[in-house]
């Protein structure tokens, strides 16, 4: 995979007819996670750690930062954060694929210097089982 532009990495959520971009963001990240079960015991060769294949938890994260432009998908994001809704993301990375399933905003926070821009911060975790489709 070549070189890739960062601002091609989006973060969409659903509005109810479709995805819509989460607006302003000036950075994003998108981390999986899985859990291990650690299964070491007395005998376990050479007392090497072993873990049980296909246990665990698998999680995904979603970070952002950007600027507050006051559009359509910052009011929603704001709705969906003080309902506490889980609702359906689709994060796109280029030349990749794209991973879509359920997510749930874990912080949102707003910040603004007295001469600067108001800038916001945003994390989701996922709420459910997760999609990939390749590019």
């Amino acid at each position: 995979m070549a070189a890739q532009k960062g601002k091609d990495l989006l973060i969409k959520i659903q509005d109810g007819t479709g995805y819509t971009t989460v607006a302003g963001l000036r950075t994003r990240r998108l981390a999986f996670n899985a859990q291990s079960v650690d299964i070491t015991h007395a005998e376990s060769a050479g007392r090497w750690r072993e873990l049980l294949e296909g246990a665990g938890v698998k999680r995904a994260s979603i970070a952002g930062r950007g600027l507050f432009k006051d559009a359509a998908s910052d009011a929603l994001v704001r709705q969906t954060f003080f309902d506490g809704a889980v609702k359906t993301y689709q994060i796109i990375v280029p030349d990749f694929g794209s991973v879509t399933g359920p997510f749930q905003i874990s912080n949102l926070e707003f910040a603004g210097e007295h001469d600067g821009e108001v800038t916001y911060e945003i994390a989701l975790e996922s709420a459910g089982a997760l999609t990939f489709a390749a590019v």
